[in-house]
């Protein structure tokens, strides 16, 4: 109770103050003294913004949405955030605030928060896109700790523009390894949630982002002629580059072979359904992964419609093209065993169903026992393709042995 009633006393004395000194503040030379209550460094920010901001205005201007997009998943931050999302989402719905992260001219890349506050503040336009440097937006805390390069707090009517007089918001800058400022990250709610610890959380927060931008690995342009990777899905799942194993997730796997056996590519909404199904899995994740292996591959993964841009060749997609041909001793030959075998996704396991039938039919149509015979080892339960198999083995070959003990094994399974 005595929080809240310091709290709003605090807010009505900032209020007068704002309306007492800011009208005054727009010709030249005028500078508030004498007053406690008002901050240096808000007064001076008052003063620099307004040259260009209108204390009455009621949003942030806002770039394209597509450039943010794009600066957003090539910015160095995105790693890292996207690595802390869920923690970050729990803070933010927990507490009741906006969690906002903006590249180093103050423009936002990435907000997260509950719904009732995201509406909250895509009114002002505090959500991607939205500029909020002192120039466009006037005295706030995301402005200031890029102008200080310091941990900065604006509460209430602090705010130069009086839109935002119902908002407190705690951020703090985050430096690359080699101490350059990369952008901010922002706590935000309303004044009467103010509390002291919501800035020490920013704090632990930014240190956490640093220490995962130190350990991260140099980032790379991409190889505009990159070397081919080769991928292994049939049977097990390996991508390997010039002799070396590419270091990728199973997820990973996944998206290479679903990108690989589709050369059209995916939608967002469409691959990500292909990887996860019904499970809730934030596209922050997702687009994680996608991440993590268009830097492995050098790039070579398109950003609107997911489509290999790197040269990929794959076991799977060479036993359809085989089968497509009508090659049925290419295509057995190269087929090792089901797609991604550990895989879950329903993607994947569409695919697998689909080479499984394929390969199949090629081998019981084919009118060779060792086509047969060769997929008979890699399907021990079928039944007919062990039948198939001894009904084209003449009676003298030794290999009718190796068909009926199979076919009697999967009968009595």
């Amino acid at each position: 109770m005595a929080q809240g009633t310091d709290l709003r006393r605090r807010r009505a004395v900032l209020e007068h103050e704002w309306s007492r000194w800011v009208p005054r503040l727009k010709a030249p030379g005028t500078a508030p003294v004498g007053c406690g209550a008002l901050r240096d460094e808000v007064t001076e920010s008052w003063v620099r913004s307004l040259t260009s901001v209108d204390p009455g205005r009621d949003s942030a201007p806002v770039t394209d949405g597509g450039a943010v997009h794009r600066r957003w998943t090539s910015s160095p931050l995105y790693r890292p955030v996207a690595d802390l999302a869920g923690e970050l989402r729990s803070i933010a719905e927990d507490a009741g605030f906006v969690t906002a992260v903006t590249d180093e001219s103050g423009t936002i890349l990435w907000t997260c928060g509950g719904p009732t506050m995201r509406r909250r503040a895509e009114r002002v336009n505090f959500a991607p896109g939205g500029r909020w440097d002192e120039q466009a937006m006037g005295t706030n805390a995301l402005s200031l700790a890029l102008r200080t390069g310091r941990p900065c707090s604006v509460f209430s009517a602090e705010h130069l523009v009086s839109a935002l007089h119902g908002w407190v918001c705690y951020c703090a800058p985050i430096h690359g390894p080699d101490g350059r400022v990369l952008g901010v990250l922002d706590l935000s709610t309303t004044w009467d949630r103010s509390h002291p610890l919501a800035m020490s959380t920013v704090r632990t927060l930014v240190s956490t982002i640093e220490t995962r931008l130190a350990s991260e690995p140099p980032r790379t342009a991409p190889d505009p002629h990159p070397s081919p990777v080769r991928l292994t899905c049939l049977g097990a799942g390996q991508a390997v580059r010039e002799g070396r194993p590419l270091t990728l997730r199973p997820r990973q796997l996944e998206i290479l072979t679903l990108l690989a056996l589709e050369p059209a590519g995916f939608s967002p909404g469409r691959l990500h359904a292909a990887l996860y199904g019904d499970r809730p899995v934030t596209a922050s994740t997702f687009k994680a992964e996608i991440s993590h292996l268009r830097r492995a591959l050098g790039g070579g993964i398109a950003t609107r419609r997911y489509t290999l841009t790197a040269p990929v060749s794959c076991d799977a997609a060479e036993v359809l093209r085989a089968l497509e041909r009508g090659d049925a001793e290419s295509a057995l030959r190269r087929y090792r065993g089901p797609l991604l075998p550990r895989s879950q996704a329903p993607g994947i396991d569409e695919w697998r169903t689909r080479l499984e039938v394929a390969v199949r039919e090629a081998v019981l149509a084919s009118t060779r026992p060792d086509h047969a015979l060769r997929h008979g080892e890699l399907a021990p339960y079928d039944v007919e393709v062990h039948e198939h198999a001894l009904r084209l083995l003449p009676a003298d070959d030794t290999r009718r042995a190796i068909a009926a003990g199979r076919l009697t094994a999967a009968l009595r399974d």
